[in-house]
């Protein structure tokens, strides 16, 4: 299990190669960590560089819903080394195609994530390239920690909850590892895709069906192992599709920030009180991804 050192000494090893994301204050006792202005599109960026900061000739080789995928297209850029990125076939258009343009040779797998990994793991073993998992990596997570280093110095006076959208586990373990215990952690989930909540409930990481809108970011069919094992007593909650919908156009609406439906899960909690602040808590929503089409954000029906 990784620990504070690990998040601290993966901060040096991707010093200047990720940019440290703003803090927005959103209201009163609220934050929003713009995390989604990070390269590559989303928080992947971090626990990437950590992982692959120096690879074999061979190259990375990743599977991805998408955000992983672009993050290691971009790593694997940015150190000179090719990429090769499975993903399922029900991936995004927009991150399949900013997959190309960062030059990462896509293949399309399976209709999710699982069968997509499945295949991206035969390839590195063909291949001597290096397997870069999504999420259930020491590395990876304690990259994804690096956010919670940041926040400690960006928000004035402090704050008592980090609210994040779980997929399979590998930004609430790193934001855990990060972060002192009497910062509370808050898992949310959609409820059509929600295997954080199923381990919880379970004590351990089980299968879950995944669908629903943002099953492309959030559709982990189990949560990662060191992830659950960071943050296994996290409070977690859920949220329904149209809550997270109307999230996303919230954030649009309100504050003219674009996020991808997985991302806006996080202000959804809040603004449907799946989770409820103490009173006087002072609440970190992280917006971690914005790899999304912006195009139904600016269109209403009948308009």
């Amino acid at each position: 299990m990784i620990d504070l050192s690990d998040v601290r000494a993966a901060a040096k090893r991707v010093e200047g190669r990720v940019r440290r994301t703003p803090v927005l204050a959103a209201g009163p006792d609220l934050w929003f960590k713009l995390e989604f202005l990070q390269h590559a599109g989303s928080f992947k960026t971090r626990g990437m560089f950590n992982r692959i900061v120096d690879p074999p000739a061979a190259g990375i080789v990743a599977a991805s819903g998408g955000n992983a995928g672009l993050a290691a297209a971009y790593a694997a850029r940015e150190l000179g080394v090719a990429a090769e990125v499975f993903v399922p076939v029900t991936a995004p258009a927009v991150k399949v195609a900013k997959l190309g343009e960062l030059g990462a040779r896509v293949v399309q797998e399976g209709g999710e994530y699982a069968e997509a990994y499945a295949a991206a793991t035969i390839r590195a073993g063909e291949t001597g390239a290096l397997f870069c998992h999504a999420y259930d990596d020491p590395e990876m997570v304690a990259g994804n920690g690096t956010i919670g280093l940041e926040l400690l110095s960006q928000v004035p006076d402090g704050f008592g909850a980090v609210l994040v959208a779980v997929g399979g586990g590998g930004l609430i373990g790193g934001l855990r590892a990060a972060l002192s215990r009497d910062i509370r952690i808050v898992g949310v989930e959609p409820v059509t895709s929600c295997a954080f909540h199923a381990a919880q409930q379970a004590g351990h990481p089980v299968d879950v069906p995944v669908s629903g809108v943002a099953a492309d970011s959030l559709g982990a069919r189990r949560i990662g192992d060191v992830g659950f094992a960071l943050a296994r007593d996290a409070t977690s909650v859920l949220v329904e599709d149209d809550a997270i919908v109307d999230a996303r156009r919230r954030l649009w609406d309100d504050y003219r920030i674009v996020v991808e439906h997985g991302t806006a899960a996080a202000y959804a909690a809040l603004l449907t009180k799946a989770y409820q602040p103490e009173p006087g808590e002072r609440v970190v929503v992280l917006l971690c991804g914005a790899n999304t089409d912006p195009a139904d954000l600016t269109t209403r029906p009948g308009l």
